[in-house]
């Protein structure tokens, strides 16, 4: 490592799955710990900074993944020796760790402790990080998405972090956070972090990653500059990757890179370290190193003048916002060490537009270099996201995972294995222990792509056009409803849906691209890949199985919580089906960004000046929608003679958010209540 030395605690602790059984809490090392954890019951005890802790005995299994030469990946799952933990009660936590050679330290000794140090994890008086598990009764839950380093705006967590701040051990305290996709963004990189990204990721995973093993014309002197340089990438992402993201010329391609990534997201220790991986560089300093910026080099040119300012001003812009999500890494890692955090990923995640067509996921699998690269996102967000909602189903898959970690060589027949395992697990969806039961659902790898093109008319001819996907294909709806059975919800209980991307978007947004944007397709304008063509609406037939499977669940409330949309809503949907008489009602409630807001400039006064304008149009009334036997969704009521053929019908009715509009562009957090049947919902 040189004169380099790691923090000991790259990333955590993370709190996440929670139960009366058992608590899992992630967390990253550049050193392997063998880690114990101690658990004991908060109760008040005279004045506000009086409390008592009582041991809860408990037993440790720690599992821990060498995702790196320098990064060990742990979960500790911590179970009560006897019964159960108690429930509607505040519960703290410490971590102990001992090294090889005997040493000791913990939470406290690293610093994490001290209620007035900055980066404590501790809230107000208390003494440890702490949490609740919902016995049933009024339940609190934060839901959001989108969050990108140098996305624009305030980072919603600090909101999140002082509400908790204001009152750590009341009852009015957040029982859970889900965190609904777009956690990172791997295709849209800032300027100023890719340098320091790639010089993390090949420290923490003591190698560079042979990437021309993979892709040989990488190995191309060009190429190999592109790789290393800012603004370097697009092209490789483009033609090697055959990825379709139009923000590419940083994306992350490496493991490291995808590790790098996630630890400068939630953790402030690896930005201590700022000048051993650079990561304030001015663009002047950057901009005079020829190998370094991927732009014009005729410094004496007309078009190098125009780039360098362009860039320039770029990179101060993105720069300033980096720079205010790293003042509030303390308070993000201050939440997630404090509330049980259930996690599930959208495209951003992975790349743009991932499995966005049936021709997208072809064209993809078969160039090896985007193959290998949605393989290290996918490892990723296994080690960093999915293996903590739900541990237990992930029995095999760290196995897998390790073999290919050990070696890290392509064309190996542990790399074959890892690559075929990730793509094909059908199994990203979980059900979390909340209280209503939530069930979160992947509609990225559980597509259903109808090969058949759909006719649309255009300048009066009838053309065709690739059909949207179907969010969620039939035989993964199975497994869904199979999974939530086995987790213990039964019908007539309330039950929320997390889905990334809303059932119910901005209807005005999505009207319009289906009608007008769709058709430019014939023309060959790309507008799958330009426009997100991938709403639950734009394909009739995952939309009318989504609404069929959950009223045959029979849930006694059904509350959806999505992101995605860069915007948020509350949604009222009462359906009727004809052939039974059933009916069933819809709460949707949507929030995003945490940080990466969309509607700014020019542009975006205007497209919130026309969503206000359509919001307005709605206040107080309801919107009438069918859908026919054929699966078409057609405005409009069921009459005599008029949509007679509908089989279910909805009045949806779009709810005032807390100032009383009924769209909120800027970046927010949802907080969602449950109590007692009465269901609410408002925004931080």
């Amino acid at each position: 490592m040189g004169d380099r030395e790691l923090p000991v605690i790259l990333g955590g602790p993370i709190l996440r799955r929670v139960d009366e059984g058992q608590a899992f809490i992630w967390i990253a090392l550049s050193k392997p710990f063998s880690i114990q954890a101690e658990v004991c019951e908060v109760t008040r005890n005279g004045p506000p900074a009086g409390f008592d802790y009582t041991d809860i005995g408990c037993s440790t299994e720690t599992r821990t993944v060498r995702a790196g030469k320098h990064v060990y990946i742990s979960l500790i799952r911590v179970s009560p020796s006897s019964g159960t933990f108690p429930v509607d009660t505040l519960i703290g936590y410490n971590l102990r760790f001992t090294g090889k050679r005997g040493e000791t330290l913990d939470l406290g000794d690293l610093g994490l402790l001290t209620s007035s140090h900055p980066e404590s994890i501790v809230y107000g008086y208390l003494a440890l990080p702490t949490f609740t598990i919902n016995g049933g009764t009024k339940s609190k839950i934060l839901y959001g998405s989108c969050r990108k380093l140098h996305g624009k705006g305030k980072d919603v967590f600090l909101k999140a972090d002082q509400v908790i701040t204001e009152d750590p051990a009341g009852s009015e305290r957040p029982s859970s956070l889900f965190l609904m996709g777009d956690q990172i963004y791997a295709d849209d990189v800032a300027d100023s972090l890719i340098l320091p990204i790639m010089k993390l990721g090949e420290e923490l995973t003591g190698c560079k990653e042979d990437l021309g093993s993979v892709e040989p014309r990488l190995n191309h002197p060009s190429f190999q500059k592109g790789l290393n340089q800012i603004n370097g990438r697009q092209y490789i992402s483009d033609t090697f990757c055959r990825f379709t993201s139009r923000k590419a010329a940083n994306h992350l391609f490496t493991l490291g890179e995808y590790m790098a990534m996630y630890l400068l997201s939630w953790s402030p220790e690896l930005w201590k370290m700022p000048l051993s991986y650079g990561l304030f560089e001015s663009f002047h300093d950057l901009a005079e190193v020829d190998e370094v910026y991927f732009a014009c080099k005729d410094r004496s040119s007309k078009e190098y003048k125009r780039e360098y300012k362009r860039l320039q001003k770029r990179y101060h812009e993105q720069l300033v916002e980096v720079s205010n999500t790293v003042q509030a890494l303390s308070a993000v890692r201050r939440v997630l060490a404090n509330t049980p955090t259930y996690m599930m990923f959208d495209d951003h995640d992975i790349t743009d537009d991932w499995n966005l067509s049936h021709e997208w996921k072809v064209n993809v699998w078969n160039a090896p270099l985007g193959r290998h690269v949605i393989s290290n996102g996918l490892a990723s967000y296994w080690l960093f996201q999915g293996w903590g909602n739900e541990p237990d189903s992930f029995n095999l898959f760290g196995k897998m995972m390790q073999a290919h970690l050990d070696s890290i060589q392509p064309g190996s027949s542990a790399h074959t294995q890892w690559v075929n395992g990730l793509w094909r697990h059908d199994s990203w969806h979980f059900t979390a222990p909340t209280h209503p039961a939530a069930v979160f659902l992947d509609i990225r790898t559980q597509r259903g792509y109808d090969v058949e093109p759909k006719s649309v008319t255009l300048f009066g001819r009838m053309e065709e056009v690739p059909k949207s996907p179907n969010l969620i294909k039939e035989a993964a709806w199975d497994k869904i409803i199979a999974t939530l059975g086995a987790s213990g919800w039964r019908q007539g209980e309330p039950l929320i849906m997390v889905s990334p991307t809303p059932l119910y978007g901005i209807g005005l947004i999505e009207t319009f691209l289906q009608k007008y944007m769709l058709p430019l397709h014939t023309i060959g304008i790309p507008v799958h890949t330009s426009f997100d063509l991938e709403a639950w609406k734009y394909n009739g037939k995952g939309f009318n199985e989504c609404i069929q499977r959950l009223s045959a669940l029979k849930p006694s409330d059904c509350i959806i919580l999505s992101g995605d949309l860069h915007s948020a809503s509350a949604v009222t949907s009462d359906i009727t089906f004809y052939e039974d008489k059933r009916s069933f009602t819809i709460h949707q409630f949507t929030s995003s960004p945490i940080k990466n807001m969309s509607y700014t400039g020019i542009w975006g006064s205007v497209m919130k000046f026309m969503m206000w304008m359509n919001a307005r149009k709605r206040t107080n009334r309801s919107i009438q929608r069918g859908c026919d036997g054929e699966c078409n969704l057609l405005l409009g009521q069921r009459k005599d003679g008029k949509h007679s053929d509908y089989i279910w019908s909805e009045s949806i009715r779009y709810r005032a958010l807390n100032d009383g509009s009924l769209i909120e562009t800027g970046n927010n957090l949802g907080v969602f209540t449950y109590d007692s049947g009465e269901i609410r919902s408002s925004l931080m």
